[in-house]
C-alpha cells in the first residue's frame, strides 16, 4: 500500500546508507534498562484527538475517510503540495481544512497526532519532524527508508513519550485477528511452517524493490501471529531482476523461527495470475488464508501430523478431521487501525504495530538484502525488545 504524492523518491535498494550489514539490535546495545518506557494516558479536553493527516493521495484519503469516521478523533487538516488535491479529496461541505504546508499542520496547538501517508523516501524525515513538533504519529510503511534512521525515530517518540504506530493494515484485519487468536491460543498445536504467496501482475515500483513494497506485509503478519518461542531468528532470501531495473521485482524468503519452524514467502510483480494465500501449519491443526475469497476467507483443516516421541523410524501419527470455515465478518481494517491510534494516544494502550514492530520488519528486509548479497545465506536476526532510551 502507497500514496502517490508530489514528493520525488530515489530509486535502488533501500539499504544502509554504507551498504553494509543492518547494524546490530542486540539486546542492551541501544540502551541500558529492562523495562520499556511507559507513556502515561493523554489529557483532551474535549475528549477528542486533534488529527492532521499528511498525503492525499490513493491511500492519503482513506485514512481521512476512516478518521473522520471515527468519533474519538476530530480531522483538523489534509496536507498535501498539491493543496487542490486535498481540497478535491474532502469535496465542498467539509469542515477539514486543506493546506500545502505542512509546517501550519505541525504547529497548530489543536493537533495532536498526524497520519502519514508520502512516499517511502519522505517518511523519515516527515516523521522526525512531527515528533520534535509534539505530535503522535501513525505512519504508512515502512517507518524509514534505512534502519539506523528508523532506529533514530523510535528513540525520539519514546524520549518524548508520544505514540509512534505504523500502519501495517493486513495485522488489523478480522481474519489475521482469528489466526493471531488461533496461533498464540495454541489452537493449532505446536507451529511448524507458514507458507504465504502474494503475486500480482503489478505495478513496479520506482522507488522500492518487491521485498519492501510486498515481503513487508508478509513480515509484519509474521511477527504479530508468532506464538512466544517461536519467533524469526534468521531470514534466506534469493531474488531476480528479469526486468534489468537495478533491483528485485521477483523474491522469495525463508525465515528460520525460534522452535525448529520455517516460514517462506513469495512476492513477485510479474505473474499474470493474483494470488493472496497463507498456509499456517501446526501439530494440531491447519489454517488455509485465502484473502481473495470472501465466501472462504479462512478454512480451518482439523489435521496435523505428529511424531511418537523415542519411537525412532516409527510412522508419523497423522491426524485427520474435518474442515470448517468459521464466519469471520467483513469489516475495514483500516478503521481499526484509526481507533487503534486513538486509544494509544487517549489511553495509553500498546499498539499492535508500534514502532518496535516496525523496527523488525525493516530489520528482517536488510537482513535479506545482506542475505543475497551474500548468495542466500542465512543472515541472523537480533532481538530488540529493550528500550532505546535510558531510564532515570
Amino acid at each position: 500500500m502507497r500514496d502517490v504524492s508530489s514528493v520525488p523518491a530515489p530509486s535502488g535498494p533501500l539499504t544502509s546508507r554504507n551498504g553494509a550489514a543492518p547494524p546490530s539490535l542486540a539486546r542492551g546495545a541501544l540502551g541500558e534498562s529492562d523495562t520499556r518506557p511507559l507513556r502515561p494516558p493523554m489529557e483532551c479536553k474535549s475528549g477528542r484527538v486533534g488529527l492532521g493527516v499528511i498525503g492525499a493521495g490513493y491511500w492519503g484519503a482513506k485514512l481521512a475517510r476512516n478518521a473522520l469516521q471515527d468519533s474519538s478523533l476530530d480531522v483538523r487538516y489534509l496536507c498535501d503540495l498539491d493543496a487542490d488535491r486535498a481540497e478535491s479529496v474532502l469535496g465542498d461541505y467539509s469542515t477539514v481544512h486543506a493546506t500545502s504546508s505542512i509546517e501550519q499542520v505541525l504547529t497548530d496547538p489543536s493537533v495532536d497526532a498526524v497520519a502519514i501517508a508520502t512516499p517511502a523516501a519522505t517518511h523519515a524525515q516527515v516523521v522526525k519532524a512531527a515528533l520534535t513538533a509534539g505530535k503522535h504519529v501513525l505512519v504508512e510503511k515502512p517507518l524509514a527508508a534505512r534502519l539506523e534512521d528508523a532506529v533514530a525515530l523510535v528513540r525520539a517518540a519514546e524520549e518524548r513519550g508520544l505514540v509512534l504506530m505504523l500502519d501495517y493494515t493486513y495485522c488489523y484485519t478480522s481474519v489475521v485477528n482469528r489466526l493471531r487468536e488461533l496461533i498464540r491460543g495454541g489452537g493449532v498445536g505446536t507451529l511448524q511452517y507458514l507458507d504465504s504467496v502474494r503475486i500480482n501482475f503489478g505495478l513496479v515500483r520506482h522507488d522500492v524493490d518487491v521485498l519492501w513494497d510486498l515481503a513487508s506485509h508478509d513480515i509484519a503478519i509474521l511477527n504479530s501471529v508468532c506464538p512466544e518461542g517461536a519467533e524469526p531468528v534468521a531470514v534466506a532470501a534469493h531474488g531476480a531482476d528479469p526486468l534489468g531495473l537495478g533491483r528485485i521485482s521477483v523474491g522469495y524468503l525463508s525465515i528460520r523461527l525460534a522452535n525448529g519452524g520455517i516460514a517462506h514467502t513469495h512476492v513477485n510483480w510479474l505473474s499474470p495470475t493474483k494470488i493472496r494465500t497463507m498456509i499456517v501449519s501446526g501439530s494440531k491443526r491447519t489454517l488455509v488464508w485465502n484473502d481473495l475469497d470472501p465466501r472462504q476467507r479462512l478454512a480451518i483443516y482439523d489435521m496435523g501430523v505428529q511424531v511418537p516421541s523415542g519411537q525412532g523410524m516409527l510412522p508419523a501419527d497423522y491426524q485427520l478431521g474435518d474442515m470448517v470455515v468459521p464466519a469471520i465478518p467483513e469489516e475495514e481494517a483500516l478503521g481499526t487501525v484509526m481507533a487503534t491510534f486513538a486509544r494509544a494516544i487517549v489511553h495509553g494502550d500498546q499498539p499492535l504495530t508500534d514502532g518496535r514492530a516496525g523496527l523488525q520488519v525493516l530489520a528482517t528486509l536488510e537482513a535479506a538484502h545482506q542475505s543475497m548479497r551474500l548468495d542466500g545465506a542465512f543472515v541472523p536476526l537480533e532481538p530488540h525488545d529493550e528500550p532505546l532510551v535510558r531510564q532515570p
